[in-house]
């Protein structure tokens, strides 16, 4: 049994992807272990080239959230941005991985996912939290109209869907 646990532990934390941790803040005092936090981190877009989206997630604190043993809550925020002339490394699908991270030891991941708008030429990043036994129906959403850059005309995102 622990062996099986080990596996899918190395598994869960393997399929993370590295992000920019900006800052956190305290919201809540634990006498023992770490405070309970809010953090703030950024990613830039691995496949679109110009876009960049920041985060907010709870993290659990306490002795078992000091130990990496807690569950955080499933609460999340997003906002996405173009920061520079939009590149499109290669086709992609509606509802694509764009990051996601751990949020148990194990089970429950924070999940950013890509779609395009192709009408409006605006592309969609979505954040949600899942389980493996149950989903969590917390999600919040971002858009990125794509805009010509310092004299580059914009590519159409649905150019770029599979």
């Amino acid at each position: 049994m622990l062996k099986w646990l080990l596996v899918i532990l190395a598994v869960s934390v393997g399929t993370a992807q590295a992000d920019d941790r900006i800052f956190d803040v305290d919201t809540a005092f634990k006498l023992l272990g770490r405070n309970h936090k809010i953090a703030a981190f950024g990613i830039d877009d691995p496949l679109v080239e110009g876009v960049t989206c920041h985060f907010s997630a709870a993290e659990t604190g306490g002795i078992k959230g000091s130990l990496g043993l807690a569950e955080d809550t499933s609460d999340a925020s997003i906002a996405c941005r173009q920061v520079g002339p939009i590149k499109f490394a290669r086709k992609f699908r509606q509802g694509d991985e764009v990051f996601q991270k751990s949020r148990s030891l194990l089970f429950k991941t924070l999940n950013i996912v890509r779609g395009c708008d192709a009408k409006r030429n605006v592309l969609i990043y979505l954040v949600y939290s899942d389980k493996l036994i149950e989903g969590s129906p917390k999600n919040a959403i971002s858009t990125v109209p794509v805009q010509p850059w310092g004299g580059l005309e914009a590519p159409r995102c649905g150019d770029f869907l599979r």
